[in-house]
């Protein structure tokens, strides 16, 4: 048996999708269903679903961002979406199982058979990775707030409001220009992939900058960078000419 969780924003589809679920495909089994899309990454991570029907078109976190936000990547996965033919196009060009809402029951018995056939493969986490590399990064830059996540919440801000942030191991401390600081439970890698590239540049292996606060730069040596705040940051070696480009000095 197949363990499912549905993620949509909408409970009407979520409860029809459920009842196509129940009457066309046997093998599957929903265990779990979520209208809110932060609970539904709890709840993902807890339960290690087979398959997860998601929602590509939600507010405040949608499909792509939730999928970023994941610890627990290794199920497969059907997109359900009412519109976006050019998702949808991607989508089919990628091999990514989706479902056109309202759902066709033959579509439905289609997309489970796929997943059927591949179910206890490796192509599940490299299906989502797909997912990830063709979309999230594009995604995410076009959304206004980065979703930060910290122990039992995901906070919401602003890009422009961010100073900088430091690695801490595995951990991440994003300072803002406003003085608070939080302590984010990913590497900072993870961070500088949800940060808008054309603003933020990775200046150290442990500190990344808004290019939008930089007041000073420091050049001896391999250079300093002085932000609006006032707090002083090296620049590594192996960054000081990206950096140097990224500020058009020769």
């Amino acid at each position: 048996m197949i363990k499912a969780v549905i993620v949509d924003d909408e409970q009407l589809a979520i409860e029809s999708l459920q009842w196509e679920i129940e009457n066309f495909s046997q093998d599957v089994k929903v265990v779990e269903t979520f209208t809110n899309p932060k609970e539904a990454v709890s709840g993902i991570n807890y339960l290690k679903p087979d398959l997860v029907f998601l929602d590509i078109e939600m507010p405040e976190i949608d499909g792509f961002q939730l999928l970023q936000l994941l610890d627990y990547k290794n199920f497969d996965l059907i997109i359900t979406t009412a519109y976006n033919q050019y998702a949808i196009q991607a989508f089919k060009a990628n091999a990514i199982d989706y479902l056109l809402k309202p759902v066709d029951p033959d579509d439905l018995i289609q997309a489970v058979e796929k997943v059927k056939k591949r179910h206890g493969s490796d192509f599940a986490t490299k299906n989502i990775e797909t997912v990830l590399n063709k979309f999230v990064k594009n995604n995410l830059e076009q959304h206004k707030k980065v979703p930060l996540p910290l122990n039992q919440k995901i906070i919401f801000v602003n890009p422009d409001d961010i100073l900088y942030c430091k690695s801490d191991g595995s951990y991440t401390t994003v300072f803002m220009r406003n003085g608070d600081d939080y302590l984010v439970s990913k590497s900072i890698g993870y961070i500088e992939d949800l940060l808008p590239k054309n603003q933020f540049i990775r200046i150290h292996k442990s500190y990344i900058v808004n290019l939008h606060e930089i007041k000073e730069l420091i050049k001896h040596g391999n250079g300093e960078i002085i932000l609006t705040n006032d707090k002083i940051i090296p620049i590594s070696r192996t960054h000081r000419k990206q950096v140097l480009e990224a500020l058009n000095i020769s």
